[in-house]
């Protein structure tokens, strides 16, 4: 049977629109990861714990709230969470408050039902808790994992019976007065069942020597006053505050001066002490916090650059390099100025291909209020010197308040989770120069209450 003209102009038209369909099949939208946001779900003291989920939209960014979320936390005030094991398991550290129900956690007036959650990661994003785990220290209130998936480390703020704890000498010796040090901040090791996620504590090795076999610690001392850790290469290194203890001091803690390593076993989780002690830094004496991102430990302070300072900013980024027993050697260039309108920096990031660093500046704002001194500054990275250079056109406005910064999956957009307006913003990466551009959707979207923390899955199934 042959086909008249009308008839195979029909066919063709068939055929031409099936062509123009498959090739919509294969740009059509999907969900290339889930954004989890962690913090509590109003901004009242108690503190009730809840983690929001979204789907991120590969072709616009757009952000879709999962069904079944928020959840609760386990727990008061989280502060961090970490996902392990190709994001099959989500924990996360709730603070807890102290007895009279306060978040404002002090040496003398503690945080109890501290604990770490576990939360298995289902079809479609929806968590299910299923353990809960403590540390051994009191005031908990950073958690990181290895890269590996393969142990978790829990800052404390207060090792057990400091500031009188006769075992706080065992890893840390004595003060400059020659007698034992009886105060001390600790890290508790977890190592993690690939099968369950179940935590078992790793327990200090080195101070039972230390220690004449008297006693097996189920912590490792660090020095007073730790205001953040890291993992960074083959040490863990924390920042530390001032070396007299503030017993009054509360969360969030700052005012870094020091940090302390620790060499890092992969194998078993094993924290040793290596041949350095404190690294004091003279330019850097209201730290908030250390990152390890890219190749680069970035120390990040509340204050100027050392002078000069052409820029008048108010806050500084120290990059270094990691030496021999985990002491810091300064990049090249030294100490970088924060962007000028910008203040209170909390959170660093390289983004997936190591050409740009941005970091997250919290401001000195308050719950409510609008973004002053809030954004994102944004670097060049020099690939020959790794000296830090600022991008034309930044900073980008977030959130008021922005507590962390994530890279998605497809590495095309960036958020910040925003703790005072508690919101999440998003923005568009550009390849060629680094800009955080608008969404070409909505570049805001609503949170039940405040967040504390943020983290990216790339597993969706």
């Amino acid at each position: 049977m042959k086909f008249k003209k009308f008839g195979k102009a029909l066919l063709m038209g068939a055929l031409s629109l099936g062509v123009i369909l498959s090739v919509t099949s294969c740009i059509q939208s999907y969900s290339v990861g889930y954004l989890f946001v962690i913090g509590t779900a109003t901004a009242q003291s108690s503190g009730s714990g809840i983690i929001t989920g979204f789907k991120i939209n590969h072709n616009t960014g757009q952000l879709t709230q999962l069904n079944g979320l928020p959840v609760a936390s386990g727990g008061a005030n989280p502060a961090r969470a970490v996902l392990i094991s190709n994001s099959r398991y989500l924990y996360v550290l709730n603070r807890g408050t102290t007895v009279s129900g306060s978040p404002n956690c002090t040496s003398t007036d503690p945080c109890i039902n501290s604990n770490i959650t576990q939360f298995s990661v289902g079809g479609n994003g929806i968590l299910t808790a299923e353990q809960t785990f403590y540390t051994q220290g009191i005031n908990p209130f950073k958690l990181i994992s290895d890269g590996g998936g393969n142990y978790l480390y829990v800052l404390d703020h207060d090792s057990p019976n400091s500031p009188n704890n006769p075992y706080c000498a065992a890893a840390l010796g004595k003060d400059t007065n020659g007698n034992d040090i009886t105060a001390c901040g600790d890290i508790t090791a977890f190592a993690v069942n690939a099968t369950t996620g179940r935590l078992s504590l790793v327990t200090n090795a080195q101070a039972t020597a230390n220690l004449n076999g008297q006693v097996q610690l189920s912590y490792f001392p660090v020095p007073v006053n730790p205001v953040d850790f890291a993992l960074a290469g083959s040490y863990v290194i924390t920042l530390n505050g001032p070396t007299t203890m503030n017993p009054e001091q509360s969360y969030p803690y700052s005012g870094g001066t020091t940090t302390f390593p620790y060499a890092y076993s992969s194998s078993s989780g094993q924290l040793s002490l290596s041949q350095n002690t404190s690294q004091q830094f003279s330019n850097f004496t209201k730290g908030t916090a250390i990152v390890f991102s890219g190749s680069a430990v970035y120390l990040l302070d509340n204050e100027p650059p050392v002078a000069p300072n052409p820029t008048g900013a108010t806050s500084q980024i120290l990059p270094f390099t990691v030496g021999t027993g985990g002491s810091l050697s300064a990049q090249t260039g030294g100490p970088v100025a924060d962007d000028p309108t910008q203040t209170n920096p909390v959170w660093i990031m390289t983004e997936a291909k190591g050409k740009w660093v941005y970091v997250a500046n919290f401001g000195n704002n308050v719950t409510g209020q609008p973004a002053a001194e809030s954004g994102t500054a944004g670097y060049v990275i020099d690939p020959a010197t790794h000296q830090l250079s600022f991008i034309a056109g930044e900073p980008w406005g977030t959130g008021s308040g922005p507590m962390c910064l994530v890279e998605d999956p497809s590495n095309q957009y960036v958020y910040t989770a925003n703790y005072n307006d508690s919101t999440v913003t998003g923005r568009v990466l550009d390849q060629n120069a680094g800009v955080l551009n608008n969404l070409r959707v909505a570049n805001s979207y609503s949170l039940t209450g405040p967040p504390t923390w943020c983290l990216i899955s790339g597993r969706t199934d």
